[in-house]
Parts: structure tokens; C-alpha cells; sequence
């Protein structure tokens, strides 16, 4: 008797079970932080903005590995699992700390193929990789390039401007913020190889310009009251 291969691995009913699992992950890591802690005080560092965007993520990537020929269930479990450990690990550690997470959920959780769990785990474990994308294997490649495309969005855009408080900044200011993520789709572009990420990166750009090309006209006009 050979061994069955499942054409699809992860159900719909499986991808919610894993959903709810990261999800509230985050949310114990949160809980588990010391008062005062840096997810008390940092956007990015809350329970709500990992999962959002985990959820970016996991949409974006599955759109680039469609369109690439990527094996989608591999990147989109990748996708999701990709910052579980990012609220309790440190920076350099967490893609680490996230693939050991995911691989103990997917052998426990039900008889995925062997192969699958390993493409998963090290999609996870090289999300974070800082050199040629080409030598990656293309499901790793979708996910770097979700993962960067999502700082390059409204989500990245709002938290900047949320920043902004926490730097003390009036609203003034806040052409100066977008303008970093605009600065952060610049450096996207050295991360991004598919034609897919490519064409939402220049979306995007485009939408974040147009923003703040408004910012600075809104602003303008208050400016030139201010003065009078």
C-alpha cells in the first residue's frame, strides 16, 4: 500500500484552525509582556497590527505565487506562520523562533506530507534572508516580496503617521513621515524579482505620492492661515 499524497493539504476549515492559533499567539505574547513593555507603547509591536498584517501578507503572497506558478499552499501557510514569534523573539531570532512554531503545529495538527512541513518551515526560517532572492526557492521569494510590499501600503503609511505622536511631531510633519514609505518602496525595489511584486509596488508608490502630494496641499493652506 503506497503512501496517499494529498492534492491540497490545508483545507479551509484547517487554514481557519491555523488562523485562530497565530492569532492568538500574538495576543499571549502581548500579554505575557512586562508593563510597560516595548508592544505597550510601539504601533507595530501590537498584537493587532502583527495579525493585520500577517492577513496583508498572506493575501499578497498568495496573489504572487498564482501568478508566479509558486506552490500556494506552501506560500500562504508560510505567510501566515511567518511573524507568530515576532512579538517574543528578537528581531534577528524570530524567523527562527516562528519556523519551530509552525512545525510543531503542522505535525501535530494533522498528516501533512512530510515535504510540505519542511517547504514551510524553511520559507519561514529565510523570510528575513538579506541576499540575492534568486537563490531562494520561488514559494520564499513570494513571501519576502508580500512581506516588503506590505510596509509599502496604506497599513505602512498609517503607521508612520501614527509614529508621529510618539516622536512628538505636529501634523505638519506628516508629508515628511510618507515620504519615508515612498523612501521604503525605493529599497523595496531591490527586494522585489517577479513581474507579479513589481506591479504592486508601483501601485502602490504611485498611491502614496498622490497622498502626499494632498498632505502638502491641505497643509499648505493652513500654513499660509497660520501666517496671516
Amino acid at each position: 500500500m503506497g503512501v496517499e499524497i494529498r492534492e491540497a493539504p490545508v483545507s479551509a476549515a484547517e487554514f481557519e484552525e491555523m488562523k485562530r492559533f497565530v492569532h492568538d499567539y500574538l495576543e499571549a505574547s502581548v500579554e505575557n509582556e512586562q508593563a510597560g513593555g516595548r508592544m505597550r507603547w510601539y504601533p507595530w509591536h501590537s498584537a493587532e497590527y502583527r495579525f493585520n498584517h500577517i492577513l496583508n501578507v498572506v493575501e499578497l503572497a498568495t496573489d504572487i505565487a498564482k501568478q508566479e506558478g509558486a506552490d500556494v499552499q506552501v506560500t500562504r501557510v508560510a505567510a501566515l506562520f511567518h511573524d507568530v514569534a515576532k512579538l517574543e523573539a528578537e528581531q534577528d531570532e524570530h524567523a527562527a523562533a516562528g519556523a519551530r512554531i509552525a512545525k510543531e503545529f503542522l505535525e501535530t495538527h494533522s498528516d501533512y506530507p512530510q515535504s510540505f512541513v519542511e517547504q514551510v518551515v524553511a520559507a519561514i526560517e529565510d523570510h528575513s534572508y538579506q541576499g540575492d532572492l534568486t537563490d531562494l526557492p520561488l514559494e520564499t521569494r513570494c513571501l519576502i516580496e508580500a512581506d516588503v510590499l506590505d510596509k509599502v501600503g496604506a497599513n505602512g503609511t498609517a503607521l508612520l503617521l501614527l509614529r508621529m505622536g510618539y516622536e512628538s511631531r505636529s501634523h505638519v510633519d506628516a508629508p515628511e513621515m510618507v515620504e519615508r514609505v515612498t523612501e521604503r518602496g525605493t529599497d523595496a525595489r531591490e527586494r522585489i524579482e517577479s513581474d507579479t511584486a513589481e506591479s504592486y509596488l508601483h501601485r502602490r508608490l504611485k498611491r502614496v505620492r498622490w497622498f502626499k502630494e494632498w498632505l502638502e496641499e491641505e497643509i499648505a493652506v493652513v500654513d499660509a492661515e497660520s501666517e496671516v
